[in-house]
């Protein structure tokens, strides 16, 4: 449906944008041609819409604020993740953004839900420049039918001025010539150039992280699943990019209730979006054949490089280690629909540990649960952000920290009482190196990961026997049958022990440095490293 602003106005918080043409909910075909036309994309061999995302391959967290107004300032944990910007500022840069739209020749918006559970739900519009970002917002959110898109009124709205550059940062408050700036109260999203598409997607969940827990509900950075045959048999997976959350819900033994994004409701679990986003490094059909099926027509390549014959080449990473697809989670055979399941039995928390000392796989504690929630422990991978080209320690409180804005603890709070109140297990799996640190070990193996996730699921290990760690006070199995014994416990798989001692007791006390900030009990500090 195409048609001018002036003709199309309904009684919503999107602005007038002028008498430009106006492409409203079109279908992914024709969001696929416009594309195409307008030199925004190819389409790759196997039918995907192959993208640039140009200069920003990743998101741009030193670049994003949230407007600090005097009825959110008390709730929000300001710093380096919640950077200020005044009102005054917030609204300069939306009137540069709104003013830059109006001087396009066609734009393109889309109508939808963020949240699976219609009791929890959020109406998001999207206003994009580019045909493929809102071929990306159709796929990653959940798509409005005709007769809500007759009368849409958005809670929340996002403009994407992706072409934009902003010629006096200082004037505005920013650091550079793009910028990604929020406001809770107004409800509105204002990217400004940059391409890459995380920025659209995240900016919403980061409003669910805020809106959920008043409502009741505990939002998640994290994959779900669900067995085949039980329903009661649920599992969530928490992680930063990079770490597996995508890759190990996307099981062709269970139905996929979704990749990134959850709330977990008195009800039990269900997805915020409505498709996956996942990485392509590497990607195989053997390792990954649920990914891999789902790189069709329909689908969005970011930064995948094509050879000849437009095949995508997975393995090359010379754009960018953070190469991506997203896809509707239609395109995951047993995707589950609605997209909601009931209470997890087991909460697996994913890291990858570039010092190479974590165990695979480790059984937690209740107070181990919140002490090693609360820290986040994982590495930041090359490319997921801009200027990380290599792995390098990252602590990120929930596993979500970029996406928090309320301090830590009222997420860690919400874990305990859900975990409390329905009995889950809790377990920590390393998806890093073994062997040593990166550059000197390697990365476990895709399929000892995958086992370690079916022994937990099919209740395998269910008191299985275990030994603490010396330094870290994780309970290793001793045992887990189709994985060789001899890696799980990860100092037996240096050959300089005192070298995995010294990395062990280092990463240690970057725990404990780290969980200084928090303001936690003594059982649950207690629960911690000891080297």
């Amino acid at each position: 449906m195409s048609t001018t602003a002036s003709a199309d106005r309904v009684a919503d918080r999107v602005v007038d944008l002028g008498p430009v043409t106006i492409h409203r909910n079109l279908a992914s075909a024709e969001l696929v041609e416009h594309a195409i036309r307008r030199g925004e994309g190819v389409l790759a061999a196997n039918g995907a819409l192959a993208c640039d995302t140009g200069e920003r391959t990743g998101r741009s967290p030193g670049d994003k604020f949230l407007e600090d107004t005097p009825a959110v300032h008390d709730k929000i944990d300001w710093g380096t993740v919640n950077q200020p910007i005044s009102p005054e500022n917030f609204a300069a840069l939306e009137t540069l953004a709104i003013e830059h739209l109006r001087s396009r020749g066609e734009l393109y918006r889309f109508d939808g839900h963020a949240g699976a559970d219609p009791n929890y739900r959020l109406k998001v519009s999207v206003v994009t420049e580019e045909a493929w970002h809102s071929l990306f917002a159709a796929t990653l959110f959940i798509n409005a039918d005709a007769d809500e898109r007759a009368g849409f009124e958005p809670d929340w709205v996002i403009y994407n001025a992706c072409n934009l550059k902003i010629d006096d940062p200082e004037k505005y408050g920013v650091k550079s010539g793009l910028a990604i700036v929020q406001s809770l109260e107004r409800r509105t999203v204002i990217i400004i150039g940059t391409r890459y598409a995380g920025e659209i997607k995240k900016s919403i969940f980061y409003a669910m992280n805020y809106d959920l827990p008043d409502m009741g509900v505990f939002p998640m950075h994290c994959s779900a699943n669900v067995d085949h045959e039980d329903p009661g048999n649920v599992a969530v997976f928490f992680g930063l990019s990079g770490t597996g959350k995508t890759t190990l819900s996307a099981d062709p033994d269970r139905d996929l209730v979704g990749d990134d994004e959850h709330g977990w409701s008195d009800d039990g679990v269900f997805n915020i979006e409505g498709g996956c986003y996942a990485k392509c490094i590497k990607l195989s059909q053997e390792g990954e054949p649920e990914i891999w099926n789902a790189i069709r027509f329909g689908s969005v390549l970011e930064n995948v490089v094509l050879g000849e014959g437009r095949v995508p080449d997975y393995d090359d990473g010379s754009k960018t280690e953070n190469t991506r697809v997203t896809y509707p989670i239609d395109f995951i055979d047993h995707a589950r629909r609605p997209s909601t399941a009931g209470h997890p039995k087991n909460v697996v928390f994913l890291t990858a540990d570039a010092f190479g000392v974590l165990p695979p796989i480790s059984k937690l504690t209740a107070e181990q649960a919140m002490y090693y929630f609360i820290n986040g422990y994982t590495s930041k991978l090359a490319g997921t952000e801009a200027g990380v080209t290599e792995p390098k320690p990252n602590f990120s409180p929930c596993f979500g920290g970029p996406f928090l804005p309320r301090p830590p603890m009222v997420y860690a709070e919400w874990l305990q009482k859900r975990i409390a109140e329905h009995g889950a297990d809790v377990w920590l799996l390393n998806t890093g190196w073994t062997g040593g640190p990166y550059g000197i070990g390697n990365r476990f193996s895709l399929k000892w990961t995958r086992t370690f996730v079916h022994r937990i699921l099919d209740g395998g290990l269910k008191g299985v026997e275990t030994r603490q760690h010396p330094i870290f006070g994780l309970h290793m199995p001793v045992a887990v049958d189709g994985v060789p014994d001899e890696v799980l416990d990860p100092r037996n798989t240096w050959a300089d022990k005192d070298a995995y001692d010294a990395k062990a007791r280092d990463l240690a006390a970057r725990f404990r440095a780290n969980d200084a900030k928090y303001e936690i009990t003594d059982a649950v500090r207690n629960a911690g490293p000891v080297g």
